[in-house]
């Protein structure tokens, strides 16, 4: 119950239930694009100036492998169970989705561990951006061989193309060039950007908290009418997942922080780059599934209860 008291928690609840009582409150969209840059770029400064102090150690390149291999194994196992309900094009669609991370979830669960007193690795930000692109990547070939099974007149998504708009989406590329900045400055940048990446960063994860709130209540109708099993799989899914992550977290001998955020990158969904890359790679998905389950089940479930879960499941076991 501690976690619901958080102001930025608090002003979350506060958005779905202004959002599900048809308020006109709403944060313009320009705003909501310049909170999610900031704290995007005070993430990535945050783990920069942390991998600087600690450097390029074997436990650094543990958590990066262990992110990699959920990167590519969570989307395979979602396909697996997703083609059970809905066709390729959907099962490879919402797989990607599952498979990528939502940044706003790893960033509130930062803040999280932060606020209780719980260390982890500043390097736990390279592995939110190790492990978006390579979901896309599975998706797109997934939905290439469905193309083909079905005999359809839509050509195969360019591979190399869908590859380049992973790796360059700017949010990504604005973590990770943040991140080597943070490692470039050190000590020095990290006294003279205090104020900008830790005093202001609890007050914007409330605001822009506030905004996915509202877009929360906005998108949980997106799935009446479809199969129950999807419902299931949005909360199902990532409790699986993060079960996978805790597992390979404990055989690997990783920290309780890092295995935390690692059963929590493995248990988010995508609900911003994801889709929008999904929505040009795979034109037969249908959005609302995947974009639905991502940003009005699973957000809502890993922000009130998964990370206060799995933060308790890692030092219990760990």
């Amino acid at each position: 119950m501690q976690s619901f008291v958080d102001p930025a928690i608090l002003f979350f609840v506060f958005g779905i239930l202004a959002g599900t009582l048809k308020s006109n409150l709403q944060i313009p969209p320009q705003v909501s694009r310049f909170l999610s840059l900031y704290l995007l770029m005070a993430l990535g400064l945050k783990g920069g100036f942390a991998l600087a102090h600690s450097g390029l150690t074997a436990d650094v390149l543990i958590s990066l492998g262990a992110a990699l291999g959920l990167a590519i194994v969570v989307p395979a196992l979602g396909y697996l169970v997703l083609r059970r309900f809905v066709n390729g094009f959907d099962a490879a669609a919402i797989a990607a989705t599952y498979g990528s991370v939502s940044a706003v979830t790893f960033i509130t669960a930062v803040q999280y561990l932060d606020t209780h007193g719980i260390s982890f690795g500043g390097h736990m930000a390279a592995a939110m951006a190790l492990i978006e692109s390579p979901a896309i990547v599975l998706a797109v070939v997934l939905a290439n061989h469905a193309r083909k099974n079905a005999a359809t007149a839509a050509g195969n998504a360019p591979l190399g193309r869908i590859l380049h708009e992973a790796l360059t989406d700017g949010a990504q590329l604005l973590l990770v060039g943040a991140m080597l900045i943070g490692v470039l400055s050190g000590e020095s940048g990290q006294a003279a950007m205090k104020p900008f990446s830790v005093d202001l960063f609890k007050g914007m994860l409330a605001f822009f908290l506030l905004d996915m709130g509202l877009l929360a209540a906005q998108n949980m109708g997106k799935l009446r009418g479809r199969s129950a099993w999807l419902v299931v799989y949005a909360i199902a899914g990532p409790l699986a997942h993060a079960s996978i992550a805790l597992a390979l977290g404990w055989a690997l001998s990783m920290s309780p922080g890092n295995v935390a955020l690692l059963m929590v990158l493995a248990a988010s969904a995508s609900y911003i780059a994801v889709p929008a890359v999904i929505r040009h790679a795979i034109p037969e998905a249908n959005p609302s599934l995947y974009f639905g389950m991502s940003l009005g089940l699973t957000f809502p479930f890993n922000i009130l209860i998964g990370i206060p879960l799995y933060v308790h499941v890692a030092q219990r076991f760990l």
